[in-house]
């Protein structure tokens, strides 16, 4: 009897290896298609219900519903994404193509700062640096788009089945969940919660600052407005600093031309207002949504930035907020509290 018990665990922790070892080639192979499969996932939990409804209750058929919600999303997702390109792209286009100028622009500016400060700011190594900096960004953010571009069609490629399948899917989830049936319901509800925060939350954080920050820029005069509100838009999705990243340069900017009023404006309108903005609606919005803690988003979008890059913005906290669920369930399932003596 003991040697079939000692048989039955040899092939049962046989069987787990064996398992844990294909999963971990597999996933180290397929790692960059990783990105791709969580974006799908994500759209997919967004829209499960509006394609349930058209093949429910309009009887449209899978692959119509499929193709007509993947056309929205994709639009829904490329077209803010187009606005802002086309608004970085001339700036950014311009700085590679006259690095050389750039260069000796920001080495004057610093001379005139060191003279009139009796201040040491950069060295000419540095700025040398910069320059070959500048060079080499132009490879970088071509492989960067073709990235997004492979990206974006396997993640396209992928909701397709998952809207096609969605249901088989989701059954056979069901039935190999090792959670009590309580557990899973509440791990899908939350899921989408998370998913509905992050995904939605964070953008509609830094969207809101961009256009705050926008109306701030027109009444302060700042060049280019537009330029600066999607540059507030990026940085808004970014930890920690956020949107200081577009209103500190233009203090900076404002302070070195000599312009002391438009200066001390922007500072007192960035730190005062659009930094407020951002705590109010990571504070209000956020937590209203999923109660997702702004420590959850700040490690979770650091990590993300290392794992997926920019797509880890939105990734990175659902990982963690996921992680942090796993662990109470975990407790729920396996873990008997003690009571306590008084």
């Amino acid at each position: 009897m003991n040697n079939a018990i000692d048989t039955n665990r040899l092939r049962q922790l046989f069987l787990i290896a064996l398992i844990l070892f294909i999963g971990v080639v597999l996933f180290y192979k397929l790692y960059s298609f990783f990105p791709a499969l969580l974006g799908a996932l994500t759209l997919y939990i967004l829209l499960r219900k509006q394609y349930n409804y058209l093949t429910d209750h309009r009887k449209w058929k899978r692959g119509a519903a499929a193709s007509l919600l993947m056309f929205l999303s994709l639009i829904a997702i490329l077209f803010p994404v187009y606005l802002l390109v086309q608004m970085l792209s001339g700036k950014i286009a311009y700085a590679l193509q006259h690095s050389g100028e750039l260069v000796t622009s920001l080495q004057q500016l610093a001379t005139e700062i060191e003279q009139r400060y009796t201040i040491t700011l950069v060295s000419d190594e540095n700025i040398s640096k910069l320059g070959n900096w500048l060079a080499g960004l132009l490879p970088q953010i071509l492989g960067a788009t073709f990235n997004t571009l492979s990206t974006t069609f396997f993640l396209y490629f992928i909701l397709y089945f998952l809207f096609v399948n969605g249901h088989a899917l989701e059954k056979v989830l069901l039935d190999y969940s090792p959670f009590k049936d309580e557990n899973t319901g509440l791990l899908e509800k939350e899921v989408h919660t998370m998913v509905v925060a992050n995904a939605v939350g964070i953008p509609v954080v830094a969207v809101s600052q961009g256009i705050v920050g926008l109306i701030g820029y027109w009444i302060i005069g700042v060049p280019e407005p537009f330029f600066w509100f999607g540059v507030t838009c990026i940085a808004g999705m970014l930890p920690v600093i956020g949107a200081a990243l577009a209103y500190i340069p233009l203090i900076i900017i404002f302070l070195a031309a000599g312009q002391y009023g438009q200066g001390i404006a922007m500072a007192v309108f960035g730190f005062g207002v659009i930094g407020t903005v951002d705590n109010i609606m990571r504070f209000t919005l956020l937590r209203k949504i999923g109660d997702v803690h702004p420590l959850t988003t700040v490690f979770g979008v650091i990590a993300g930035l290392s794992l997926f890059g920019f797509i880890g913005l939105i990734f990175g906290p659902l990982l963690i907020s996921l992680l942090l669920l796993l662990v109470r369930i975990y407790v729920s399932e396996f873990v008997k509290k003690q009571p306590r003596h008084s």
